[in-house]
């Protein structure tokens, strides 16, 4: 079975990868000018921080959602270098104890930005801690203990809280309600990552034909990430198998050696369509079922692969289970003679 290591460390893993993205944080753009794609979310955003710059006060707090690997920590760090503030960055898995979450918070500036990412990890402890936090700029902290145990309240600064998650589903109302600013990044569209490879082969000092750029842009599952993963791993194909310059010839021969498809399909995702076709005639089959039959994590199952696959219309949920679409079958060049009532669930 593959583990989530195993797929995490996958060329295509939308996931932070620290050896393979060394040279991420490079790639990353500094301002929302140079912030591709996303259009609605950065007009809205340059509104609001030109409006708290003006005021001389907070942004309000902002909550990023959407899949790994599309942005939203080199959003959280435009936001700050936008108002021109400094940024803590840290994780909820990381904040063990409320005093962890404490000593952030008593130290943080007038205006700075504090950064959660995967925040739906929040511990119900330290989420009541926050929602103080957020609305009086205040914390409350336990003095003593047993009968003569007394809780104060301690001021802190005015901050602008970013939290980041990859499952707002699993972010508790009282806490997604105390957000102001909610951006929803979505997956992007060729042309955009078009824009992001040509940027980052200048960037990287890499020498990249226009046809080639595009040809990469189809195979990078809509994630900038697994872009700049890929071009960096185009450039030593083309060091060591051509003249230096990534061509179409070198994306051709590089994407089969790394067994991807021109959608930007691996085998474990064919081998999804597949098995949903082969062994559950199309589907429905529930989630758990699917990720034993495919020897995937169901983590990874519905977090990596199942986003990608229902964007190109490969996939689709049902009220009853996961279902292969017509397209699917024609990837897979499998007849396709089935219908299905996707309100009642019902095969015939």
């Amino acid at each position: 079975m593959e583990t989530n290591t195993d797929q995490e460390n996958s060329i295509l893993s939308s996931s932070f990868q620290k050896e393979t993205d060394v040279q991420e944080n490079i790639l990353r753009p500094k301002t929302l000018t140079d912030f591709q794609g996303q259009k609605r979310i950065k007009d809205n955003l340059s509104v609001f921080i030109q409006a708290a710059r003006e005021r001389k006060d907070a942004l309000d707090h902002v909550f990023l959602i959407g899949p790994p690997g599309l942005g939203k920590t080199t959003l959280a760090s435009i936001i700050a270098n936008e108002m021109g503030s400094e940024i803590r960055m840290t994780s909820a898995p990381a904040l063990d104890k409320p005093k962890d979450l404490a000593g952030i918070l008593t130290n943080v500036t007038e205006g700075s930005i504090f950064f959660i990412d995967e925040i739906h990890r929040m511990r119900p402890a330290m989420e009541e801690m926050l929602y103080i936090a957020m609305e009086d700029f205040e914390i409350d902290w336990v003095i003593g203990q047993g009968p003569a145990a007394r809780t104060i309240r301690i001021p802190i600064p005015r901050f602008t809280l970013i939290g980041a998650t990859t499952k707002a589903g699993q972010v508790s109302s009282p806490l997604y309600s105390r957000f102001g600013i909610t951006c929803r990044i979505e997956f992007y569209q060729e042309h955009e990552l078009v824009k992001i490879i040509r940027r980052s082969a200048q960037l990287l000092e890499t020498k990249i034909e226009e046809s080639a750029i595009s040809l990469l842009a189809k195979s990078s599952r809509g994630t900038p990430r697994i872009a700049n993963r890929l071009l960096r791993r185009l450039r030593d194909y083309a060091t060591v198998l051509g003249d230096g310059i990534i061509n179409d010839e070198i994306v051709q021969i590089s994407m089969e050696r790394l067994g991807i498809d021109g959608q930007g399909l691996e085998e474990q995702d064919r081998n999804i369509l597949r098995t949903i076709i082969k062994f559950y005639n199309g589907g429905p089959v529930g989630a758990e079922t699917l990720a034993i039959s495919v020897g995937e994590a169901i983590e990874s199952l519905e977090d990596f692969y199942e986003p990608y696959l229902i964007q190109k219309g490969y996939l689709k949920r049902t009220p009853r289970g996961r279902m292969a679409t017509s397209l699917a079958y024609d990837l897979l060049h499998i007849p396709y003679d089935r219908k299905f009532d996707e309100n009642q669930g019902i095969l015939f």
